[in-house]
């Protein structure tokens, strides 16, 4: 038994990701887009990292009608606000920045699974 190598599963952090890119100098301004599991099969998309010169109301309006899902506007002390929206929207709300003009594809990172 000792000379195997018994390794336990860890948890995945889906934010290990976004914490590993902000080390350097002169990263970019990325927008995340992340899913998370709540009860059973429903989710929930969080946008985080918009600049704050947009209106994020407005922005969740466009969401909320656009894929037929319901959202909020989340003040976070230490994200600022974040989007959340019904379900899983990533491809979704990528396409939509994209498409919106809001941002480009390459400062766009989608999360999860």
């Amino acid at each position: 038994m000792s000379d195997l190598d018994i390794q336990t599963p860890t948890a995945f952090d889906p934010f290990a990701e976004a914490n590993a890119d902000n080390t350097g100098s002169g990263s970019k301004d990325y927008v995340h887009i992340r899913v998370q599991q709540r009860n059973g099969r429903k989710s929930l998309t969080t946008v985080q990292g918009l600049k704050k010169e947009f209106s994020y109301n407005k922005i969740l309006k466009d969401l909320k009608k656009e894929f037929c899902c319901n959202g909020t506007v989340v003040q976070d002390p230490e994200l600022g606000q974040v989007i959340q929206l019904q379900g899983d929207q990533r491809k979704n709300v990528s396409t939509f920045l994209v498409q919106a003009g809001i941002m480009k594809k390459d400062h766009i990172k989608i999360h999860g699974f």
